[in-house]
């Protein structure tokens, strides 16, 4: 039986900040998310967790376009993207392992409706723009925005993740042997109603979805790729160094932004205090980074 692996893709790294948020440009990205994935697999169990930042963004905003009915909420919109991501990530794959069976599975997430991010949004979405596009944009939409290293994007709400609802269908798919793509996007948040679960809106971030995976499926390791190639202290000064291996009580000494590099801290911790051995580096290197020889490693 191999070890399991959970890869957990940044939307980001799948659609370049700055970058048009075209098909070929997405397409492009996957192919090296794929090639570098279909070498992990050969070793691991792998179960995929993607991030849809820029893409549930960009689909809010072909939402606006027509304005004969109302705009869809973000969990519909975090189910499309869900669909789109898993198609072009599961046809990649396949071509570059043919004798692997790939499953897209749509996810539900249980959130807490009531979670403080619902208040206070912070998970970044959508495209990237200057001061004066994102001033026109929010008060035409009454949207939130907020820096983005350079740029300014929207945000939205970002509810922390309780409960795997299709996890048992993700077992199912991993003990067959299936490379599995599931939570994208960071699942597709719900919480409970008085019949059952509802669509809640808000985007999950997908690092504390992978983490959540990763520990239910006590999988061995969690590898996080991302546009950055490490953990960076000082990050965007004169100062700026990378930490290649840490341990979470070392990390907690840190603030990190929270719309980007926060979460994935989080997780990498949450991860090794559970007793794993967490990744976080860029999405060319990703076998590099698992071996050690390039990215960041938090341990205990």
């Amino acid at each position: 039986m191999k070890p399991t692996a959970v890869v957990a893709l940044g939307g980001n790294a799948l659609l370049r900040r700055g970058d048009a948020p075209s098909f070929d440009n997405q397409l492009a990205n996957i192919k090296v998310a794929a090639k570098a994935i279909a070498e992990i697999a050969k070793e691991y169990q792998v179960a995929i967790v993607h991030g849809n930042g820029p893409q549930v963004g960009l689909l809010a905003l072909q939402n606006l376009a027509y304005d004969k009915v109302s705009p869809y909420p973000l969990d519909v919109l975090g189910a499309e993207s869900e669909g789109m991501i898993g198609y072009m990530l599961a046809q990649e794959l396949q071509n570059l392992m043919p004798d692997t069976q790939v499953a897209t599975l749509l996810t539900r997430i249980e959130v807490d409706a009531n979670d403080p991010s619902m208040l206070d949004p912070s998970k970044f979405v959508g495209p990237v723009y200057n001061e004066e596009e994102a001033g026109i944009l929010a008060e035409a939409n009454n949207w939130i925005m907020k820096r983005d290293g350079e740029f300014v994007r929207r945000v939205v709400p970002s509810p922390k993740p309780i409960s795997i609802l299709d996890k048992v269908s993700i077992d199912t798919l991993l003990a067959a042997g299936q490379v599995v793509i599931c939570c994208g996007g960071g699942g597709i948040p719900v919480c409970r109603a008085e019949v059952g679960y509802q669509g809640v809106e808000g985007v999950i971030d997908k690092d504390l979805s992978a983490t959540l995976l990763a520990k239910q499926l006590n999988a061995d390791k969690l590898l996080i790729l991302t546009d950055a190639d490490a953990v960076y202290l000082d990050w965007g000064t004169d100062n700026q160094r990378a930490l290649r291996k840490a341990t979470p009580t070392e990390l907690s000494e840190y603030d990190f932004p929270a719309g980007s590099m926060g979460p994935k801290v989080e997780a990498a911790t949450d991860f090794a205090t559970f007793g794993g051995r967490a990744y976080i580096g860029a999405l060319e290197e990703g076998l590099e980074v698992l071996a050690e020889r390039a990215g960041t490693c938090v341990s205990m």
